[in-house]
């Protein structure tokens, strides 16, 4: 059965939904699943933007076979190959063996790759600001390598103030009916996995999604709506996430807060944490978050990092290193290259404390634009009294650096 939703007038959402796949790429939980956007245009031309993951392939044929009925699928506009958007090419080829691919040089050369046989059909490769006519639409092609492959593009179609905006834009989430951004309480059940999603997928990015909202800008009271390729179409407040986006990924704090990252083998470093998490709400800091990196995935850690202006370190001392998921959670870090936060330290140790020293040289050397607090909590197996006044002067010490 086919499942569409128009998005103006004779544009159409044919995508899809995911609830069964538990990992995206892998790798990234998604409990509440994804959705695989396309997009089908019916002008004097008609023009798919975009494919769906091969899961997902019935549901599109069924989409666009609806809408065409007797009618041909004349071009397929392809702004990013990656195999959760590009999987279905193929079958939409058997399907429209006339149909005319648009894409980039590199896009092509990713189809190839995979094992496309895309040869025997027309492609038209584009570059950046080359022009498509598909009848009362126009639509310009604007390059967007890295964000988050190299391959990428956005179309923007002039006509109706689409931005066909590939991964740029996106969320985890299903859509389950929802299509608009303004159909949910977005900034309450949503901005999460917004957030998620971009810090995790395309956060190593920063400086070329930067770029492409330079070019954004340049257009920015033409475009009427922002159709992703993940996640909610939007059409009202595009400010508040393009602010969103702008925020992240020049990797500035959405929030002053707090996030306290500890991993606690026998609870005590746990302890230490939670310690400190009620000096600071008693001095009256209480956008605090603590998070035990044992039990927490680590793209949840990455999402907080870049939402939150102050980064607390607790760790025990393991095989005289950093405890292997807290490295794992530093590695990240680095990887995806968050920058401008402050951080304090927290270590432990029955016989020789030495995470603190390590997390200090990590931080110092492997990330980039840090601030480390000088005061630090050290404790030998558990905290006790005595360390009161370590536990005071480096809540005061974050809460100093607040201001």
């Amino acid at each position: 059965m086919y499942c569409v939703r128009n998005v103006t007038e004779d544009l159409y959402w044919v995508g899809a939904n995911d609830h069964r796949l538990h990992l995206f790429e892998n790798i990234h939980p998604i409990p509440r699943g994804v959705s695989y956007n396309a997009y089908l245009l019916l002008d004097e031309k008609t023009v798919l933007f975009d494919t769906v993951d091969w899961s997902a392939c019935r549901q599109l044929l069924e989409n666009v076979e609806h809408l065409l009925g007797d009618r041909p699928l004349d071009y397929l506009v392809i702004n990013h190959m990656e195999p959760d958007h590009g999987a279905s090419i193929e079958e939409i080829l058997l399907r429209w063996p006339q149909v005319k691919v648009i894409s980039t040089e590199k896009s092509f050369l990713f189809m190839r790759q995979f094992g496309f046989q895309i040869d025997g059909h027309e492609l038209i490769e584009v570059k950046e600001g080359d022009t498509q006519t598909f009848g009362k639409h126009t639509v310009t092609f604007v390059a967007a390598p890295m964000v988050h492959w190299p391959e990428a593009m956005v179309t923007f179609d002039t006509t109706n103030g689409v931005l066909f905006s590939a991964d740029a834009f996106g969320s985890f989430g299903a859509l389950d009916g929802k299509l608009f951004a303004d159909e949910v309480n977005f900034d309450r059940d949503w901005i999460d996995d917004a957030r998620r999603y971009l810090t995790n997928i395309v956060g190593k990015y920063g400086p070329h999604i930067q770029l492409l909202l330079k070019k954004a800008g340049t257009i920015l009271d033409q475009i009427k709506y922002i159709c992703p390729l993940h996640g909610p179409v939007w059409r009202k407040d595009l400010g508040y996430f393009i602010d969103k986006y702008d925020k992240w990924s020049r990797y500035e704090p959405e929030e002053k807060g707090v996030m306290i990252a500890y991993a606690s083998m026998y609870g005590n470093t746990e302890a230490a944490a939670q310690a400190l998490a009620a000096k600071l709400c008693e001095k009256g800091v209480t956008n605090v978050w603590v998070y035990d990196v044992s039990n927490t995935h680590v793209s949840y850690l990455v999402s907080e990092s870049f939402r939150l202006s102050h980064i607390v370190l607790a760790s025990v001392t393991y095989n005289l290193g950093i405890y292997p998921v807290m490295h794992d959670y530093l590695m990240h870090l680095k990887g995806l290259n968050l920058q401008n936060r402050t951080f304090a330290l927290i270590e432990n140790g029955s016989w020789a404390p030495k995470s603190g020293d390590l997390m200090q040289k990590f931080v110092d050397e492997e990330l980039k634009n840090m601030t480390v607090l000088n005061d630090r909590l050290s404790i030998a197996s558990a905290l006790h009294a005595d360390k009161a006044a370590e536990l005071e002067a480096l809540a005061d010490a974050i809460v100093e650096s607040m201001q």
